[in-house]
């Protein structure tokens, strides 16, 4: 096969086009130019697509003997992804920029013009595997497995993806780099969002969106202190709320409700969290069983644990009632929902869809 190897300039993503390479893929190293500010990169960035991290991918493929290209899609990231962020949160909701990235540039983006260009699939670093029958499988490495992140795919995008890391353990994947003699053997992995450079989210949300005051109320609508905008706060917070007045019974206070519209923060205990229903839209179908009522498991943040639920899916909503209550749940946010197995090789990701809200039934 003619495919396009994804390089992030990371130690996943090298590998992996090695063992493209190794399996007799013809294979083309692509590294994406998300941004046209060589502003907003730094040395040593922690976060990605940065030069530095260009230079190590091109390394790399020299070692390799591939071809190395680098495709500029800064102006679809930032429509995509970084004018997505500042809407969402805008509205009141917290968004992932990561998986936005994976949803609309690093699949959608890449694939249509690796597709268009006469290559069959594109290779990444993601540690998820697809079985046999085509379905996507959490990794055997629990620590790094990133399936939730890929239950935001089409199915049509899946069919054309290779995850050639996917079945390793990350210490393996770096012992392998080694042998290989790749720099980015002992680099660091990346975990800031990219396109805020200096890792204050907040400071940027407030140049994107400018000081929107409102007040921060507790659960009885009693005002309790006035803040700048409410794009600084989000469900679950409990550091940063910097109110002076303690609760009637001394236990910390938690966000627990966002209304961008009033600008009203509610904070409450840590017990006003819990909630047991889940309402998400913009579906997305991984698996066939992904439709009517059915009885599997809900992922709502990427390193978050999951939750046994029942699911009543129709064409374009579904609504997840949970067996126990969860916490932390926020708008913006993807539920990806799995069908756990025990044949060995990882739960089955059926689809996922993007929470509209959580409630407490």
């Amino acid at each position: 096969m003619r495919v396009l190897a994804a390089m992030s300039g990371g130690v996943d993503s090298s590998v992996a086009a090695a063992r493209a390479v190794e399996a007799g893929h013809e294979v083309v190293g692509v590294h994406l130019a998300l941004t046209q500010d060589a502003q907003q990169t730094r040395e040593s960035a922690r976060g990605c697509c940065s030069l530095e991290d260009s230079a190590d991918a091109r390394r790399v493929c020299d070692k390799l003997g591939i071809p190395f290209y680098v495709w500029d899609f800064s102006d679809r990231f930032k429509e995509e992804v970084i004018d997505d962020f500042v809407e969402s949160y805008a509205i009141g909701e917290t968004p992932n920029p990561c998986l936005r990235c994976n949803e609309k540039i690093k699949f959608a983006a890449l694939l249509d013009r690796g597709l268009a260009l006469g290559f069959d699939a594109v290779v990444t670093g993601h540690y998820a595997t697809i079985d046999d029958d085509g379905h996507l499988r959490r990794s055997p490495d629990a620590q790094k497995d990133q399936s939730y992140v890929l239950g935001v795919l089409e199915r049509r995008e899946l069919e054309h993806c290779l995850f050639p890391v996917g079945d390793t353990e990350k210490p393996e994947i770096r012992a392998e780099a080694a042998r290989h003699g790749f720099s980015t053997a002992s680099k660091p992995d990346s975990y800031d969002i990219c396109f805020i450079p200096d890792g204050n989210t907040q400071a940027f949300l407030g140049r994107s969106i400018g000081m929107r005051p409102g007040m921060i109320v507790d659960t009885e609508g009693n005002e309790l202190k006035e803040h700048d905008g409410a794009f600084n706060y989000t469900i679950g917070q409990r550091k940063g709320l910097d109110i002076k007045r303690p609760a009637a019974d001394g236990k910390p206070r938690y966000v627990t409700d966002i209304d961008a519209t009033t600008g009203t923060v509610t904070v409450g205990p840590r017990e006003a969290l819990k909630v047991t229903t889940i309402t998400a839209d913009r579906l997305k179908r991984l698996h066939p069983a992904m439709h009517g009522e059915l009885e599997c498991q809900v992922q709502v943040r990427a390193h978050g644990s999951v939750a046994k639920c029942t699911a009543r899916i129709d064409d374009t909503a579904m609504t997840l009632t949970l067996h126990e209550p969860l916490s932390g749940v926020a708008r913006g946010q993807a539920a990806v929902l799995y069908l756990p197995t025990d044949d060995g090789l990882g739960d089955i990701v059926l689809g996922s869809g993007t929470i509209t809200g959580a409630y407490a039934e």
